[in-house]
């Protein structure tokens, strides 16, 4: 058992303390999973705002004349859709097409990037950025510890950034950026999250999140905001549909498997790692598939729970399981034989077999920007 000593905190473990967040160790860091109700948390973003740390996210600038032809020889997307304002989703894989780690890319100048990279992957993902750098004009540089992040999501969100700031955020699309003052903190503003929400993503100094955070919570007040730990994160993140590192997506399940085969340029120029094997897996089939499912009950199905077909023969196992708050049954992800994704599969709880349905995400009606 890692002790609590040892793990990082952000620059807002205070402010969590503070307000009775209850702090988990989330891949080494001290994190609050929840501050009331992880149910309340959750319905908070759906129907008003909610705000969440995410300074446990590693940031990496990426700069040099080489630096696209170097994105896209890392990744799996094509850095070439992107202009200076510009967010790009992709994986990044290894030589037999398991994920490295997924990420987002953001265009500051045409030979200026900013990466935000998986917390438990930035000294991994850091060491792989290096290692392939060598043959590019490219400088790679690990900004984890100057940043801060904080996101803000929901229907209000908005509304109680704009009120903060001078920048037009009414013209800043989804998966768009500026950057400037946020209750006068320089930040660059992300329209981005985790949760299938409208809402930002606040990259700022590390320096000054707590007046940046006290700040979005007094604006928010009126509006209904509610402090979000890592637990409405994830039940949010999975009524989207978006994928975990680590779970939905592995060093073992490629983004084909796992149903972003749109993230894959194959048709950009030049090669990229893992596009050999990713080619082949598409064109034979992937032999597992990721599925999402709901089971009209209550119960939980955990990760790492068996699937099994109808006969009762094991065709795959649970990935992610969660309670959704929204539709008030059990919703989650699979990874399941190809041959088996589309019959009626089931699982066992204590002796118990639930009916695994399944769905194409999201399980709920979103309000994302356009």
């Amino acid at each position: 058992m890692r002790l609590m000593s040892t793990l990082k905190r952000t620059p807002l473990f205070d402010f969590h303390v503070s307000r009775g967040g209850r702090m988990v160790d989330f891949a080494g860091w001290e994190m609050p999973v929840q501050y009331r109700s992880i149910l309340e948390e959750h319905k908070a973003v759906r129907k008003t705002a909610g705000l969440f740390d995410v300074s446990h996210m590693g940031e990496v600038d990426v700069s040099g004349p080489g630096a696209a032809d170097f994105l896209n020889h890392v990744i799996t997307n094509d850095v070439r859709s992107l202009f200076p304002g510009r967010v790009l989703y992709s994986p990044m894989c290894l030589p037999g097409g398991g994920v490295v780690d997924d990420l987002l890319v953001y265009q500051r100048a045409p030979d200026a990037y900013f990466l935000c990279i998986n917390a438990g992957n930035i000294e991994r993902d850091i060491a792989w950025l290096h290692a392939e750098a060598d043959r590019f004009e490219v400088t790679v540089n690990n900004r984890s510890d100057d940043y801060g992040l904080i996101a803000v999501q929901g229907p209000q969100a908005a509304a109680i950034v704009q009120s903060l700031t001078g920048a037009k955020l009414d013209r800043v699309k989804y998966y768009h950026f500026v950057e400037g003052t946020v209750a006068g903190v320089f930040c660059l503003i992300s329209r981005t999250g985790y949760t299938g929400e409208d809402g930002f993503e606040l990259y700022h100094a590390a320096g000054d999140s707590v007046p940046l955070a006290e700040a979005i919570v007094a604006a928010g007040a009126s509006a209904g905001l509610e402090l979000a730990g890592l637990g409405a994160r994830d039940s949010l993140r999975l009524e989207a549909g978006f994928p975990l590192y680590g779970h939905e997506l592995t060093d073992a399940i490629s983004p084909i498997a796992a149903g972003l085969g749109w993230t894959v340029k194959f048709d950009k120029p030049g090669d990229f790692i893992g596009r050999k094997a990713l080619r082949e897996e598409k064109e034979r089939g992937p032999a597992k598939r990721v599925i999402f499912f709901r089971t009209g009950d209550r119960r939980i199905v955990r990760s790492e729970s068996i699937v099994l077909n109808q006969e009762g023969a094991p065709v795959g196992r649970v990935l992610s399981g969660t309670l959704s708050p929204i539709l008030n049954e059990a919703i989650g992800s699979a990874l399941v034989d190809a041959s088996a994704s589309n019959l009626p599969l089931v699982t066992e709880i204590r002796g118990t077999r639930l009916p695994l349905n399944r769905v194409k995400p999201p399980f709920v009606e979103l309000k994302k920007a356009v």
